[in-house]
């Protein structure tokens, strides 16, 4: 599974952007925008084709999912763990709805000790980041793990084969894509690729 992010900044002609992205068979969108208020969420969805909700997870404002017809929710791991032991039933009501729940993980032994199932979990830093300077890798090995574990952290074209080698199922794309020159083509090439290494392993 190949994830993109969307970035923290206003982006120009984003909602054009991602509706080529997901043209070009961008299987998930996470929806994140931390500085964003709900009406600036509601402003770039109305410009997303309504076609493409379903492949879209809500980093805030989740009140907007049904509205929408999203996908789901994204918990970051301070609201995950903010939960506490109310974390099982929570995404229980969301199962029930037919809605889907990802979150994200800073450690290996942090994901085998979570008692909730998610329908796939981001795990970083792998490698050193490309949107955040200073950022440094720990290259997990997860072919232990039985989650669905989607790799985050410095992945662009010239890494997804070392990802996948780690035993990633996905892999989650910020900075590889919107810090590049080009947003469709960068997602075209990791995209392409990601096919060509699946295609390898089976």
């Amino acid at each position: 599974m190949l994830i993109i992010l969307t970035s923290e900044r206003a982006i120009e002609n984003e909602a054009e952007l991602i509706n080529l992205l997901f043209s070009e068979g961008l299987e998930r969108l996470h929806l994140r925008k931390p500085e964003f208020s709900i009406n600036g969420y509601r402003g770039l969805l109305d410009q997303i084709k309504a076609q493409y909700y379903d492949r879209i997870m809500l980093h805030e404002h989740h009140e907007l999912l049904q509205e929408y017809s999203l996908r789901g929710i994204h918990l970051q791991e301070q609201a995950r763990l903010d939960l506490g032991d109310a974390l099982e039933v929570t995404l229980k009501v969301y199962e029930n709805k037919g809605l889907k729940v990802s979150s994200s993980f800073h450690s290996k032994e942090d994901i085998v000790k979570c008692m909730g199932h998610f329908e796939y979990v981001l795990l970083s830093p792998v490698f050193g980041s490309i949107s955040k300077a200073g950022y440094k890798g720990k290259g997990f090995d997860v072919t232990d793990l039985d989650e669905y574990v989607i790799g985050m952290g410095g992945i662009n074209e010239n890494t997804l084969q070392a990802a996948c080698d780690l035993g990633f199922k996905g892999v989650g794309v910020l900075g590889g894509v919107w810090n590049s020159g080009d947003v469709i083509e960068s997602f075209k090439i990791i995209y392409d690729k990601l096919m060509q290494v699946k295609k390898s392993l089976t």
